[in-house]
């Protein structure tokens, strides 16, 4: 007896087809799988018999042959059990059919339950893709499947509900599909209006927000850069559809979504602590899931005291913050994951933290302050687009009743420059300045004669890299684009090299 269940199965953050082929035949009892799987998917034999027994079905006594298809693909996870059981079920005659183009996924516990999983909104969108009519799924991931219009979810409990359903005993009732809708609640951020003076570091991350551009702050103890980075996320421009559905399958295969949440409705915000490991940060392990960096996809990632940070560690940030993505490299194979996200670190000036403080003495030993910030590499350093000194807040302004510009007056302006961007960039699959290719550099970021002069003089004072001259363009461009200017303009350009201080104060003493 022969049946054939259709299941799915992810490869970085984008789904597969599986078929499930299940074979019962003569013999000596004995259960096998084959097809690539790893541990988990061979333990499945074991939920799967007790799954049944637990459920008041009959276990078949014979020889049961498994096959996972494509055969050199390997399958991973747990996800497999609930299409093995149908199949087995279906072969052995007791559900008496199924519905066509229908797929399966899901876990087993041993008393017949359906346990939830991860991954299952990148699977259903394959499903969608590959045309299948239904997708069965557990209840805890319903929520994932309500915004994948043209296909028939049904969220199932047990075994014994599913069968039943098959049987004609009983109904399921369909996931009711839901519209994307961007709805952000502002309590949900904290803003920039409780922010006291700093004025130029509130400069700088507008300009950073409005051109999705890396930023670094240098600051004293206390001088509010965590303060600072904590309020980005209220100024960011909305997340398109397609942002929400790559950052949502991140997070999905990772195992971070709400069993309620459907979509993400905010960028994410993600502060990993200076001791995280180069594997948490880059993501990795035997089945190999995303770190820190893809989860920040199309969103923001905090460090905060960068140089604690391993050298290892900081060093993987390279390739993500100029390609948008990640490859990671294991035995079990090799998975790619999206990683455009907006870098924000912050650091004091040397180790003790008071060099060039107004009225705290520094108690380092003479060069500590090069020898501290020495410890990010100059590739990485460069990889910055915007460098800010937070300077310490005066007494007056720490004082005053006086509220600062809210957030949403400076999302206005945010998302106005962006609207130019996506205007500018409508053919391409970029969305914002930072992301231009040094062709498309040339291409938009035009110059007036006198801009193009003090960039030069720039350029030679400053001995800036290639990279860096690129990066004042784009910056000088977004500059511009919030004065709504179509060519940039001389105070654009200086603006801009104001942004490039660790450029000027510490790589010349090194």
């Amino acid at each position: 007896m022969f049946a054939k269940v259709n299941s799915l199965g992810l490869q970085g953050i984008d789904g597969f087809r599986v078929d499930v082929e299940a074979d019962i035949s003569g013999g000596l009892p004995k259960f096998d799988i084959v097809g690539l799987p790893d541990t988990a998917v061979k333990e499945s034999k074991e939920r799967v018999r007790a799954a049944i027994k637990n459920s008041g079905f009959t276990y078949p006594v014979s020889r049961i042959t498994v096959n996972l298809a494509p055969a050199d693909t390997k399958k991973e996870g747990s996800i497999y059990d609930l299409p093995i059981l149908v199949g087995i079920l279906l072969a052995s005659g007791q559900i008496k059919a199924i519905p066509e183009r229908s797929a399966f996924i899901g876990a087993l516990s041993l008393n017949g339950d359906i346990s939830d999983i991860t991954g299952v909104l990148p699977m259903a969108i394959k499903a969608k893709e590959e045309g299948f009519q239904n997708i069965f799924v557990p209840c805890g991931n319903a929520a994932e499947c309500r915004i994948i219009a043209g296909i028939n979810s049904y969220a199932v409990k047990n075994v014994k509900e599913l069968v039943s359903f098959f049987n004609g005993d009983t109904s399921l009732e369909k996931v009711e599909t839901v519209a994307y809708t961007f709805a952000e609640d502002e309590t949900d951020f904290e803003d920039f209006a409780d922010v006291k003076g700093q004025y130029d570091a509130r400069r700088a991350l507008e300009i950073a927000a409005a051109g999705g551009h890396n930023v670094l702050m240098v600051g004293s103890p206390g001088s509010g850069k965590s303060m600072l980075a904590k309020r980005i996320p209220s100024i960011l421009p909305n997340m398109t559809f397609e942002e929400a559905i790559e950052a949502t399958k991140i997070h999905s295969i990772a195992g971070e979504l709400a069993s309620e949440t459907e979509i993400l409705h905010k960028r994410p915000f993600r502060a990993p602590h200076h001791t995280i490991s180069p594997v948490g940060l880059s993501g990795g392990g035997t089945n190999i899931k995303p770190g820190e960096i893809s989860l920040a996809h199309n969103g923001v990632l905090f460090l905060d005291e960068l140089p604690e940070f391993t050298r290892q560690a900081m060093e993987i940030l390279r390739q993500p913050m100029e390609d948008g993505k990640i490859t990671i490299s294991r035995v079990s194979g090799s998975v790619t994951y999206p990683s455009r996200f907006m870098t924000v670190a912050a650091m004091n000036p040397c180790k003790c933290g008071y060099y060039g403080h107004p009225t705290k003495q520094c108690t380092c030993p003479p060069h500590a302050a090069e020898k501290y910030i020495s410890k990010i590499s100059y590739p990485l350093l460069d990889r910055f687009d915007i460098h800010v000194d937070v300077q310490s807040v005066e007494y007056d302004d720490l004082a005053s009743k006086q509220k600062g510009e809210c957030s949403a007056d400076i999302k206005k302006r945010v998302n106005q420059a962006r609207e130019r961007q996506l205007k500018r960039f409508a053919d391409t699959s970029i969305v914002c300045n930072a992301q231009m290719s040094p062709a498309q550099t040339r291409k938009f970021c035009l110059l007036t004669d006198e801009a193009q002069q003090a960039l030069k003089l720039a350029f030679e004072k400053l001995g800036l890299s290639a990279r860096a001259y690129d990066k004042v363009l784009r910056v000088s461009k977004t500059i511009a684009d919030l004065d709504e200017s179509d060519m940039i303009d001389t105070h654009h350009i200086l603006e801009a090299v104001q942004y490039r201080s660790l450029d000027r104060k510490y790589w010349k003493k090194i």
